[in-house]
Parts: structure tokens; sequence; C-alpha cells
């Protein structure tokens, strides 16, 4: 029973994340994995991806019922990306960890900076689809989607906010139909891996994320965008920030 605690605490917050902030979800999952569950770090790459596709399309039924998914736009960025997710998905198996870990923090942090900028109130969020915008950040995001093991709505969001001027509610439940194409398109190329899994964590782990994921999307509903954007971007740089420490060390 104590050895369950954990995966269903940290479940719960990954849930909660990614229900909220349309991402962020594989940023925790991977460090918790890794730190409290004791996973290595290629096979916590595997489960986050696992635990992050299917937190994912919960969250995504949510705000798909009520109207915050742009599936057009969406659609655009998840094409572009999959193929590069796969790709990436197998070149990062041959790469030094600590490389990719080094990687994923310097994105995470120009991606948070990023995020803490004044929004721009000159641009409203008409969510006009530029297709060649979206193609162009698709494939990046899908790349370092596939490279970097995870589910890539921390790059998605800024994303979909900057380049196609989504409001944050739209950035969010869109990022999450992107997040589970991208997800998916790299764990086809580590189903084996996926396999050797030690499932009886990972499975309370989803169970607790999932149930998460729906208060996220209530929390979402009752806070502000810019405040959304705000925390999202701190938790970014929070996370950024200990995993090039421990990178270092």
């Amino acid at each position: 029973m104590t050895a369950l605690i954990l995966p269903l605490i940290a479940g719960a917050v990954v849930g909660l994340t990614l229900g909220a902030l349309g991402g962020g979800g594989s940023v925790l999952a991977v460090p918790a994995l890794i730190y409290l569950l004791g996973f290595t770090p290629a096979a916590a790459t595997t489960a986050s991806l696992v635990i992050v596709t299917a937190t994912s399309l919960a969250a995504l039924y949510a705000h798909a019922r009520t109207g915050h998914v742009r599936w057009k736009a969406g659609a655009a960025f998840a094409a572009a990306g999959i193929l590069p997710a796969a790709a990436a998905g197998a070149a990062a198996t041959h790469m030094p960890q600590a490389v990719l870990t080094l990687a994923f923090a310097t994105t995470a942090i120009l991606a948070g900076l990023h995020m803490l900028r004044p929004a721009d109130t000159g641009r409203p969020g008409s969510g006009d689809v530029r297709p060649a915008k979206a193609a162009a950040a698709g494939v990046g995001l899908g790349t370092l989607t596939g490279l970097l093991g995870v589910g890539g709505g921390f790059l998605v969001v800024p994303a979909l906010v900057t380049v196609l001027a989504f409001e944050m509610e739209a950035a969010v439940g869109t990022s999450l139909l992107i997040i589970t194409a991208n997800s998916l398109a790299s764990l086809a190329t580590r189903s084996s891996a996926a396999v050797s899994l030690d499932w009886a964590l990972i499975g309370p782990f989803i169970a607790t994320a999932i149930l998460g994921a729906r208060d996220g999307k209530r929390l979402a509903s009752k806070v502000s965008g810019p405040r959304l954007q705000r925390m999202f971007a701190v938790a970014l740089l929070a996370v950024a920030v200990f995993m090039v420490a421990d990178a270092m060390v």
C-alpha cells in the first residue's frame, strides 16, 4: 500500500498541471519517475509519454466539450510534427542522457522566459490559421517532442499564443490535441521499451493523473488567461533550474 502512495500523488499533480495548463505534465512526470519511483532516465521518458498520452486524451475531451479546442490549427501542427517526432525519438536512443537533459532544461528556460513577457494586447486571439507558420512550428515541436521524450505542451502553448495569436484558453485546449499526436508518434519508436515498464506503478499514476486533469480543467475555467500563463512560466523555470543543477552534479 505504501508503495502506491507516491505514484498516486505524483499522478494527481501531473494531471492537475496538464489539465489546467495544457502542458508541463511530462516536465513533472519525468523527474517524479526518476527521483520518486526509481525509474532509469530511459525508462522514465518512455513511461512519461505513456502517462501523458493517456492524460492528454482525458483532458482533451474535457476541453473539447467547452469549445476550447481549435481542431483545424491543432491538426496542422500535429500533422507537421508526427514524422519528425518519430524520427527524433529513434535518434534520441543514441544520445547521452546528460546532453538530452541539458537540452530539455535550456528549452524550458527559454519558453518560460518568453511566457513571462507581457501579453501583446494589440493582437487579439483570433485563432486564424497561418499554414506555413503552423507547419514550421509543428515540425520543430515534433522534433523536440521525440528527442526529449516529452509531450511538448510547454512549447506548444507559447507557440500557439505567439504564432497563431490564440487566447490562452484556446491554446491550452488545442495543445492537448498536439501533445497526444506527438506522444503517440514518439511512442511508436519506443514500443519495445514500453513493454518492460513497471506497470504496477504506471497504472495508478495514470489513474490519478486522469482524475487530476479533470480538476485541472475546472481550475483553468476559474483563473484568468494571463495568470495561467504566469503560473505556467514559473513552473517551467523551477523545473528547468532543478534539472540543470542535477545534471551538473
